[in-house]
This record gives C-alpha cells, sequence and structure tokens, in this order.
C-alpha cells in the first residue's frame, strides 16, 4: 500500500510539469474518443478503470463509484440490443416458475458484465456477493428488491446464530432487511458492497424486466468467492435466549439458512447481441 501511494505521488507530480495546453490537448482528444464509443463500449472502459486495483473486499474509491454509477445510468435497453418484446421475456402460461436467460457481455478476473432477463413472475433467488461490490442497473420494466446485510451492531452478548436441533443442517443467521421495494424503470442504479448496501438479495420481476450486473470483481471458486443461496424465516419464527429486539422492530430482522438446492432456478445464457466490446 505505501509503494502504490508512492508511485502515485511520483506520477501525479510528473503529469503536472507538463505545460497546461499539452493536458488539456490529451484530455480533449480522450473526450472526443470516449464521445464516439458505444455506450457498452464506454461502460467497459470505465470498468476497467474503476476495478484496475480491485480485489476480494477491495471497494473502489468514491470518486471511481460516482464515474461507474453515472456511467451505468445512462445506458438503455437499446444501447444494448434489447427489445421487451424479445422471447426472453414472454410470459409463461405453465405454473412452474419462469427461465431467467443471462446475456454474457464481458469477464475477466477484475469484473463481468452481464445482463439478465426475467420474464413476468421470473425470480432470481436470495443469494451472496462474498467480496464483491456490485452495479446493478434496471433497464426497464418493474422489478421488486429485497435485500439485507449481516447484523453485527447488537451488544456482544446477543446471539444472531440458531442451531437447528437436527443434525448436518445449517445454522440459521440474523440478517437486517436494508431493502424491500418495487423500482421501475428508469431508476437509479443500485450498489451493494462487500459488508453492507444489502449484499444479499432477491430480485422478483413484478412485469418482464432486465437489468445490467456489473460485478467486481466477479464470482470465482478458486478464489473463494462462492454464490450461496439462502432460505429466508420471519424473526418471529425462532425464540432465541439473550436475543432481544423491540416488537416493531421485528419485521426488520429474519432468519437466513443456507440452501444447497435449487430445484426451481432455470437461468439459460444465450448469446449478446449488442454492440462489441473491443479490447484495446
Amino acid at each position: 500500500m505505501g509503494i502504490e501511494r508512492t508511485l502515485g505521488d511520483r506520477k501525479g507530480r510528473d503529469f503536472c510539469e507538463l505545460p497546461k495546453e499539452t493536458i488539456t490537448n490529451s484530455r480533449s482528444r480522450r473526450n472526443r474518443r470516449r464521445h464516439k464509443m458505444p455506450p457498452v463500449q464506454i461502460l467497459f472502459e470505465t470498468c476497467k478503470e474503476v476495478f484496475a486495483s480491485s480485489g476480494t473486499g477491495i471497494v473502489p474509491p468514491a470518486q471511481d463509484i460516482d464515474k461507474l454509477q453515472s456511467v451505468l445510468d445512462g445506458i438503455k435497453p437499446e444501447d444494448v440490443d434489447l427489445r421487451p418484446d424479445m422471447p426472453y421475456f414472454m410470459a409463461n402460461a405453465s405454473h412452474r416458475r419462469p427461465k431467467i436467460t443471462y446475456l454474457h457481455i464481458y469477464e475477466c478476473e477484475k469484473f463481468s458484465m452481464g445482463i439478465f432477463c426475467l420474464p413476468p413472475s421470473g425470480v432470481i433467488p436470495l443469494h451472496n456477493h462474498p467480496g464483491m461490490t456490485v452495479f446493478s442497473k434496471l433497464l426497464f420494466g418493474t422489478m421488486h428488491i429485497k435485500s439485507y446485510d449481516w447484523v453485527v451492531d447488537l451488544p456482544p452478548q446477543s446471539p444472531t446464530i440458531v442451531k437447528p436441533s437436527e443434525s448436518q443442517v445449517p445454522d440459521l443467521r440474523l440478517a437486517k432487511v436494508k431493502v424491500d421495494a418495487d423500482f421501475t424503470a428508469p431508476c437509479n442504479p443500485s450498489i451493494l458492497y462487500p459488508e453492507d448496501g444489502g449484499n444479499m438479495h432477491v430480485f422478483t420481476a413484478v412485469t418482464a424486466c432486465a437489468f445490467l450486473d456489473v460485478l467486481g470483481p466477479p464470482y470465482s471458486d478458486v478464489d473463494g468467492r462462492h454464490c450461496t443461496y439462502y432460505t429466508d424465516y420471519p424473526f418471529s419464527n425462532f425464540s432465541v435466549e439473550g436475543l432481544s429486539i423491540p416488537e416493531e422492530d421485528n419485521n426488520v430482522y429474519e432468519w437466513l439458512q443456507e440452501k444447497d438446492q435449487l430445484e426451481d432456478l432455470k437461468v439459460e445464457g444465450k448469446m449478446y447481441s449488442g454492440p462489441t466490446i473491443v479490447e484495446n
């Protein structure tokens, strides 16, 4: 960390020694090039900058988060060649949970970009994003988002884990609801962080909808960033000695339990048909 800071200071001094005209012209040329890029290419270039030093649990600086959020905010469905009348968004006539479609745009060890397409009533079950910063942009439609963070701010003597009486059954852990609401496009991109902001969430399509996901860094089993799914239970379902929550706050807290089987989740990968990412 100290070495990186020293190099950064030196580079900053070298840069400022250039003539002002050179600096201005360089920035102008770079800005002109960016304005000519397709929006998804601008998003890619911004992700390269924002996540250049990313790693598990590392959150980009605030100014970089604002920059990426601003770029995402300007992305429209037509920028990624999406239309609500595409087959991905057709309602399911059966009673089974509809299939989700994932359009892969780009992935490297630093970040990934992709689009989830959900028909009405489509659900992406409750899952986590360990050590990751995640940006989600609702492109069209209405979606219900419910998100949680683990409870870490209760007094030390307050138990936040319940061990079920059955053997070999995962523990239940106390979580706090961060968001539980409908969102309709256009709306601001959502951001979640490794430890807060709703690191665990579930998406439910109220209408056909699509959202663009940017993950930094992406999921990686090798690096220990596994996607874990959960079942949620009302706080009142379990009585825990030594744990006291005001009754009016009971609906703010829930118990989450890891689950192994996801028989009702069907995600199909399809080819992304929007503008091609050009790697420089």
